[in-house]
């Protein structure tokens, strides 16, 4: 028997143009809504009652006034914030959530924006994003278990974008499925993603996915907002570039993320293992100018869209320690080097692997980690995993033993 549990996903709907009496009144609340914000902020309010007696007076719906209250005091008890920065969005509570649907429509949903005062709210058009338009049909539903939560609206040039975060029922993966098929994910710069599922402990069927394009546009990116800041050029200007850039890796994380999921999905029993970069950027030092080009890719920011998807498809997904991961055979075991960026090669002279694609043999010793039963592995703590010539000899893990052959 099946058993479901609660995720939360945040769905993307741009305003139809309004019209110049909407955009002005849309204006007017997201002005006086920071206004409030910066007061309140300045005032230090740290309680929400501190926090709703400096916001009463302002002219803001109710349903603003009331994520102001909620909001505020984290930023100084949670976010520790020092200052605020001059783009916060429009925020609303939950019962700023009322839709109409109607297929007959050009734009078939439409939002009642709050406003202050009885009577004065007023409908307008939403583009939603049909890659989820799924979940805007169970938002709209009223049978459906599908809650709003809060709600974020926010002005980028002529554009107005509305976030609602929702809460959903998905299949709850917190227990394996019997006789899983672990699916390793290994997630890199030069392989975006390099997958490998293990059917009877055997690398089964890869996928590789580039990440040639990602790193191209990062450094295009970082090229052009450093001329553009050398040059003076004006805020907007900038902005609009980084937010170009962003929309662009944006799309290459939702489409490798999506394919990463769906290779996963032509396996029995799928389950997802990757490894926990939780600390990455802390323990990366290999020098200025790499330091700044693996800084720079969101490695948990793809983890965390790959694990979104997997579990609105019901798959499970577990993280493993990721030291030696590409150092360690996926086959004997042993340690082993990685002459070039992409080759892996073991040291073991008794074991059938000599030379191995060194992304799948990462991938595949993920897949190996995670104990299906449950059970901790015992990890130690070890040094870097930088790729080696093999000049020198490595120090082994509790799961990884030392060739009795030298290199």
């Amino acid at each position: 028997m099946s058993t479901t549990q609660t995720a939360n996903k945040t769905l993307e709907a741009t305003l139809a143009p309004p019209t110049r009496c909407k955009e002005h009144r849309l204006q007017h609340t997201l002005s006086e809504y920071r206004d409030a914000l910066d007061d309140a902020f300045d005032q230090d309010c740290t309680t929400m009652s501190a926090t709703n007696d400096v916001v009463t007076p302002y002219n803001l719906p109710y349903q603003a006034k009331d994520a102001l209250k909620s909001y505020v005091p984290k930023l100084h008890n949670t976010y520790n914030a020092k200052e605020l920065d001059d783009e916060h969005p429009l925020r609303f509570v939950n019962r700023a959530g009322k839709f109409d649907s109607d297929s007959s429509r050009e734009y078939e949903i439409c939002w009642n924006v709050p406003q202050p005062g009885r009577g004065t709210n007023f409908w307008i058009p939403l583009r939603r994003n049909p890659d989820q338009q799924e979940l805007w049909d169970d938002l709209l539903d009223d049978e459906s278990s599908t809650k709003v939560g809060e709600l974020r609206l926010q002005k980028h040039r002529k554009t107005w974008t509305l976030h609602v975060s929702v809460e959903y029922e998905v299949e709850d993966t917190s227990e394996l499925p019997e006789n899983p098929t672990r699916v390793g994910f290994d997630i890199g710069e030069s392989m975006l993603v390099t997958g490998c599922a293990l059917q009877h402990d055997t690398p089964t069927k890869p996928l590789l996915i580039n990440g040639k394009e990602a790193k191209r546009i990062r450094k295009e990116m970082f090229t052009t907002l450093k001329r553009l800041q050398e040059r003076d050029a004006s805020e907007w200007r900038v902005e609009e570039r980084f937010s170009y850039y962003q929309n662009r890796l944006t799309d290459i994380i939702e489409k490798a993320s999506r394919e990463s999921v769906e290779y996963a999905q032509q396996f029995e029993n799928p389950v997802i293992v990757m490894e926990d970069l939780a600390y990455i950027r802390e323990s990366l030092d290999y020098g200025k100018y790499m330091n700044r080009r693996l800084h720079s890719w969101a490695f948990a920011r793809l983890q965390g869209r790959i694990e979104d998807k997997a579990k609105d498809a019901g798959i499970p997904v577990r993280y493993i320690h990721p030291q030696y991961t590409s150092k360690t055979c996926h086959s004997c075991k042993h340690l082993g080097y990685r002459p070039h960026q992409a080759e892996f090669k073991c040291k073991n002279p008794e074991c059938h692997v000599s030379t191995f694609q060194a992304d799948i043999n990462a991938s595949a010793n993920i897949a190996h980690r995670v104990d299906p039963w449950g059970e901790s592995l015992p990890w130690k703590q070890v040094g870097d995993d930088s790729p080696q010539d093999g000049s020198r000899c490595d120090t082994a893990t509790t799961q990884c033993e030392k060739s009795e052959t030298p290199s």
